[in-house]
């Protein structure tokens, strides 16, 4: 069964479409190449479009959300039907490591990027800075808070006053809300980081899957309120919505990751697409299109993209974020029902 070149994949249709995807990788063509996307797909089709224009080499991707790729690429660890995992903070794919179904690959690109965006086992690479903060849609906020002054930290957005004005992702499923989560324990200690996350959960009005709806929902005014990556707010209002974006202090800062898969069909060209993404050209790209901030220096970020100077960031540690992983989704879980 020949797949499409470019599939879009829908929560709801996702295992049809991986019977779809797995249906082609029966063979192993040097001229195609297999990914699992968890970065959006205007910035996937471009990247993936632009690669094949360089190279030849045709990409045939799946694009879906982070929990549920990942969840797909352990499933499938002795048999991969994925040469390439692109996007997904950190902790996800140290934790893919630690599944053994990563295959190390020290791209020379990478080689003077900066630690915090390379592993120490050569598993996975970051190819953009994504930063956590706060997005406000300033009509509805005045609307339903006339007088009151937008929530500059961490604290303040969990006041009681915003009851059902504020979305933000389900850590379960969504890598921005594990991040957000991972913020408060660890800036906070792991008793007063929890009972400021069971405060604030009780004033969130929808927990959606997608890293990619809080900006959407704040932009359009569904909610006054949102925890979402800055770059994605910066996108929305470069766009035209009226938002306000927050940076608070003690904020989080991680990086997007590219890796291959451990028995990948075509290791060679999963190779050189890894080179690609880490390439200023491939980064470049992908920040004019959403607005992150590249880790290769010599890439352009568009203006009214924040850069990571102008943000107060903890010390923030993906390793035990990701060894914490089980139990912190556990106990989140039990206490939003």
């Amino acid at each position: 069964m020949a797949m499409k070149k470019i599939v879009s994949v829908a929560a709801a249709a996702l295992s049809a479409a991986m019977v779809l995807f797995a249906g082609c990788s029966g063979k192993k063509q040097n001229d195609v190449i297999h990914v699992y996307s968890i970065i959006h797909e205007e910035e996937t089709e471009a990247l993936c479009n632009l690669f094949t224009e360089k190279t030849g080499i045709k990409v045939e991707y799946l694009r879906a959300t982070t929990g549920e790729l990942v969840n797909r690429i352990i499933s499938e660890k002795s048999a991969p039907q994925a040469d390439v995992l692109l996007g997904g903070a950190s902790n996800y794919h140290i934790n893919l490591a630690k599944e053994g179904c990563l295959e190390p690959y020290a791209s020379p690109v990478a080689k003077n990027f900066p630690d915090y965006a390379k592993s120490s086992d050569n598993t996975w690479t970051g190819f953009c800075v994504l930063t956590l903060g706060i997005g406000v849609n300033k009509a509805r906020f005045a609307e339903k808070f006339p007088g009151v002054s937008y929530p500059s930290t961490w604290e303040e957005l969990a006041n009681p006053l915003f009851n059902d004005e504020i979305v933000m992702t389900n850590p379960v499923a969504s890598s921005t809300a594990y991040l957000f989560v991972q913020n408060q324990l660890q800036r906070l200690g792991w008793d007063a980081g929890w009972e400021y996350l069971s405060a604030l959960s009780q004033l969130v009005g929808q927990f959606p899957d997608s890293g990619s709806a809080p900006p959407k929902l704040i932009g359009t005014g569904e909610y006054a309120l949102g925890v979402a990556y800055l770059h994605a707010l910066s996108k929305y209002n470069a766009q035209g919505f009226d938002i306000q974006l927050v940076a608070p202090k003690d904020s989080v800062g991680d990086v997007d990751c590219v890796s291959i898969m451990k028995k990948a069909g075509n290791l060679q060209a999963a190779k050189k697409f890894v080179d690609f993404i880490l390439s200023a050209e491939a980064e470049t790209l992908m920040s004019s299109i959403d607005f992150t901030i590249p880790v290769n220096i010599d890439a352009v970020a568009p203006k009214g993209a924040i850069p990571v100077s102008e943000i107060s960031l903890i010390d923030y540690d993906a390793a035990l974020a990701s060894s914490q992983k089980n139990e912190v989704i556990a106990k989140w879980t039990e206490l939003v029902k």
